[in-house]
C-alpha cells in the first residue's frame, strides 16, 4: 500500500545537512570574529583611547587628511571617525554593521568549502 519506511533508514540528505551546519557555522564565526577583531585592529593601526600613536598609520592618515584640508582634520572624516571608535570603543549600530558584514563574508567563504565525499556503500575512493 504505502511505501513503509525501516525505523533504521538514514536520511538521504545527511550531505545536505552537514553543508548547512557549515555554512552556518562559518557564518556566525564571521560575525563574531569580525566584532571581535575591529577593536584589536583599531588599536594596532594606531588610534588608541589615549589619541593617534606616533609614527603609526593612523598618524600617517591624519597627516595626509591634514595637508588635504588646509591644516586640519575635517569632522566626520574617516581620520575622526576612526579615531572616534580608537577612543570610545564602537558604537551598537557598528557593531551591528560589522556582524552582517563579518557574517556575509562568512556565509560566502562557507559556501566555498567542500561538502564531505561520501560513495553508496560508504566506502572511500579505493574501496576500503
Amino acid at each position: 500500500m504505502w511505501p513503509r519506511t525501516d525505523s533504521t533508514d538514514q536520511p538521504k540528505n545527511k550531505e545536505n545537512n552537514f553543508s548547512t551546519a557549515v555554512k552556518v557555522g562559518v557564518a556566525v564565526a564571521g560575525g563574531v570574529l569580525a566584532v571581535g577583531a575591529a577593536p584589536m585592529v583599531l588599536g594596532a593601526m594606531g588610534f588608541t583611547s589615549a589619541g593617534i600613536a606616533a609614527s603609526s598609520i593612523a598618524a600617517k592618515m591624519m597627516s595626509a587628511a591634514a595637508i588635504a584640508n588646509g591644516g586640519g582634520v575635517a569632522a566626520g572624516s574617516l581620520v575622526a571617525t576612526l579615531q572616534s571608535a580608537g577612543a570610545a570603543g564602537l558604537s551598537v549600530t557598528s557593531k551591528i554593521l560589522l556582524g552582517l558584514t563579518g557574517s556575509s563574508i562568512g556565509a560566502w567563504l562557507g559556501s566555498k568549502t567542500k561538502k564531505p565525499s561520501s560513495s553508496e556503500n560508504g566506502s572511500d575512493k579505493d574501496g576500503k
